[in-house]
């Protein structure tokens, strides 16, 4: 029997969709996973805030309002595509809250764009770049932590809550251009106070009355902490005068000795009291 022969040409395709960050992970990922899966990036965050006023809403519950970040746009269609072609979706994207949040922003986009419909989405995380650590996170999945997603959402709202009212004051006080953040804000507030502080200080005088002192050949500082019944705080001795008649009369009270109530090993004199 003779069969005529034809020449075919086969597409095949990936089972599963692996997405991470950077294109050069993909590369790795992608010898190590085999041909079972397709691996792509998103280049970084696939979205962001819309960029004027009313991007949170903090009397709606600080509702948040996104938008595709232009030129990861195309990365996130090539993803959407490979997708209809995939079996299931795996979100690899860095593990820590930036890394949850665009895995959690990718997803969104994909279900608006209907790529999703219906497929297994699961979330993996690796600490390194190794076949056993790649394999091992693909064999046991998680969902998405809205906890990692939320305090990434609150980090980025306090961001543009916080900006968007005081850059535009730096712009017109000292330069345009210069942003003022979550991080920027609060220490400049630090500063400030710092600064009006030293401001506000003023100077007053007051003495503190030490003697060197040896017992068994040991050489040592003895600061006096209480003077005629009561404790010394750092005003109590406010001026020379005072001072000096304090120096005479433990001179002459003490008669070249000295009663040490009590002996602390550190830098600062041991503490005498007076008689």
């Amino acid at each position: 029997m003779h069969l005529p022969v034809s020449n075919w040409t086969f597409e095949t395709q990936a089972m599963n969709l692996i997405v991470v960050e950077s294109p050069a992970k993909a590369k790795t990922i992608k010898k190590y996973l085999g041909k079972d899966f397709e691996v792509l990036a998103s280049y970084g965050h696939v979205r962001d805030l819309i960029p004027k006023e009313g991007a949170v809403d903090p009397a709606n519950e600080f509702a948040m309002h996104y938008q595709v970040i232009d030129k990861n746009d195309r990365h996130v269609k090539a993803i959407a595509k490979a997708l209809k072609g995939a079996q299931a979706l795996y979100l690899a994207t860095d593990p820590d809250r930036e890394g949850e949040a665009i895995s959690w922003h990718l997803y969104e986009l994909l279900k608006h764009r209907r790529a999703v419909n219906g497929k297994p989405v699961h979330r993996v995380v690796f600490n390194e770049i190794t076949k056993r650590a790649v394999q091992e996170a693909v064999e046991n999945p998680r969902e998405l932590s809205l906890d990692l997603v939320n305090a990434q959402q609150a980090r980025r709202a306090l961001d543009y809550l916080v900006g968007f009212n005081l850059s535009p004051l730096l712009w017109k006080k000292v330069r345009r251009g210069l942003s003022a953040g979550r991080v920027q804000s609060p220490a400049l507030r630090m500063i400030v106070e710092r600064e009006l502080e030293i401001e506000a200080f003023r100077e007053r005088e007051y003495w503190t009355i030490e003697a060197d002192a040896e017992q068994s050949g040991q050489q040592f500082a003895a600061k006096l902490t209480h003077y005629r019944g009561q404790k010394l705080e750092q005003f109590s001795i406010q001026d020379q005068e005072q001072a000096s008649a304090a120096q005479a009369q433990l001179l002459q009270q003490a008669g070249g000795k000295l009663l040490v109530s009590n002996c602390t090993k550190a830098s600062t004199p041991a503490p005498v009291q007076s008689a």
